[in-house]
């Protein structure tokens, strides 16, 4: 084991390894506390972290009789600030909100310990987790592809841990993208979940008016795969590069929001992909989802009344609270009193896309429209300057959580570096995503002719 770097092995080969005897949880625990060390003081990718408790709870899975049957033996597992952890505050990204530690675990967390994983700390997202980057009053993450980025969000941190070897897996959550987008932006894989499929952190039936989700963030499909079964209580399951491979897929690059324009290098990572799908026999069309004229406006809509009442949730003052967060919240407030967001405009949605879809297998879009942020912005920017320099950028996720159907993002590599990739499938098709997601991770595709520099600002 000497010569084995724990932070550089996948999830199921931590899990072999503890289960052979050739290492501990305590062993792997303290190789990726080392890279905590080393880095997150550059990264910001933990909003609290206690490396005693981390040790302890490592200790405790060596302990178990069960460890050598456990699919997460000794893995590291890295937790959203939005979901509950024992013994750790769970501020939801607010300095509004308290600093009291949490007294039990979310089911989440106790599904993920179950299967044998440590969590080794809280990951920063932004204020009540409401937009595409990853930062707020208790601070901002970088991108440990390139620190002077950030990694996009709101599960930001989540995805910076796992991109700086920190953490194995991380758990996010998804509204709009939060988990795909920073997946994107930290050549990570990332899946939300279909609607319903994983619970919702503190149980709750629904959030953001349905459009919510809990999801895995990995290295590898693999790895998003296995954390997916413990996730949503059915471990045990891989994802086989040979299942369900699609025999007929859509290539879409229109934007479901009208705004932004396509950088050339996330162009040329969708088209680079639907061509390796080709080659391989899927038959690829191009074509346009029938995005309904309203979708903007109805997705804002539930985002705004979310938000709203995460904030009465929380009992939080609006005075205590981000400029753009107290605005955001206003918004919501009025659209619940004028009429709260039904389920009949999603679901004429779902039921128009899969109409669509029939006779193809899969989606494939770009997973954003270009690249992030500069790291730290856009700190202490009013909500519409915000909002529009955000949606240019993040317009090709939302359409999935108003419609409550699986996507995930997985990356390819164009001139070199990674690129997200998203997939979208129908109801109960997440292995199906994740299938196609390993045979095309991480693969070169061609970068499209003249392209420009990659700069983003």
């Amino acid at each position: 084991m000497d010569d084995v770097d724990p932070t550089a092995l996948d999830a199921a080969g931590i899990a072999a390894l503890v289960h052979d005897g050739r290492t501990s949880a305590v062993q792997v625990a303290r190789a990726h506390l080392a890279r905590i060390a080393e880095r997150d003081g550059e990264i910001g990718a933990f909003q609290a972290h206690d490396p005693e408790r981390v040790l302890r709870e490592a200790e405790a899975v060596d302990g178990r009789a069960d460890r050598f049957a456990l699919p997460l033996a000794g893995v590291p597992v890295a937790v959203k600030d939005n979901v509950d952890v024992a013994g750790y505050p769970t501020r939801h990204g607010s300095a509004a909100t308290s600093d009291q530690p949490a007294r039990r675990d979310d089911e989440l967390v106790k599904r993920l310990r179950a299967a044998g994983a440590v969590v080794v700390g809280k990951t920063r997202m932004p204020e009540l987790a409401v937009w595409g980057f990853t930062h707020s009053a208790l601070g901002f993450t970088r991108n440990p592809l390139d620190p002077a980025l950030a990694p996009g969000g709101s599960s930001g941190g989540s995805a910076a841990a796992v991109a700086a070897g920190m953490a194995t897996l991380a758990l996010g959550t998804d509204g709009g993208g939060s988990i795909r987008v920073p997946a994107a932006y930290c050549g990570l894989v990332g899946l939300k979940p279909g609607r319903g499929v994983v619970p919702l952190p503190g149980g709750a039936p629904e959030h953001w008016c349905g459009m919510s989700a809990a999801g895995p963030i990995a290295r590898t499909a693999a790895d998003a795969a296995l954390m997916f079964d413990v996730l949503r209580g059915v471990p045990g399951r891989a994802a086989d590069p040979d299942d369900a491979w699609p025999g007929s897929a859509v290539l879409s690059l229109g934007s479901p929001f009208p705004l932004g324009r396509l950088h050339p290098d996330h162009r040329a990572a969708a088209v680079g992909v639907a061509a390796r799908l080709r080659a391989s026999g899927t038959a690829i069309t191009m074509a346009d989802p029938p995005y309904p004229r309203t979708l903007t406006s109805q997705w804002t809509r539930r985002w705004h009344a979310g938000i709203a009442r995460d904030v009465a949730d929380l009992a939080l003052a609006r005075s205590a609270l981000e400029r753009r967060t107290a605005t955001m919240a206003r918004k919501g407030g009025r659209a619940q009193r004028l009429a709260r967001p039904g389920e009949a405009a999603p679901q004429r949605w779902r039921e128009r896309f899969l109409d669509w879809l029939d006779g193809h297998d899969v989606l494939i879009t770009p997973a954003t429209a270009t690249g992030p942020f500069p790291a730290g912005r856009p700190t202490g920017r009013h909500y519409l300057p915000t909002l529009l320099r955000s949606a240019v950028r993040t317009p090709y996720t939302p359409a999935w959580n108003l419609a409550g159907l699986p996507a995930l993002v997985v990356p390819v590599q164009v001139g070199g570096c990674p690129v997200g990739v998203q997939l979208v499938g129908r109801a109960g098709e997440e292995h199906r995503l994740l299938a196609m997601a390993t045979r095309i991770e991480q693969r070169a595709v061609p970068t499209t002719a003249g392209a420009p520099r990659r700069v983003y600002a």
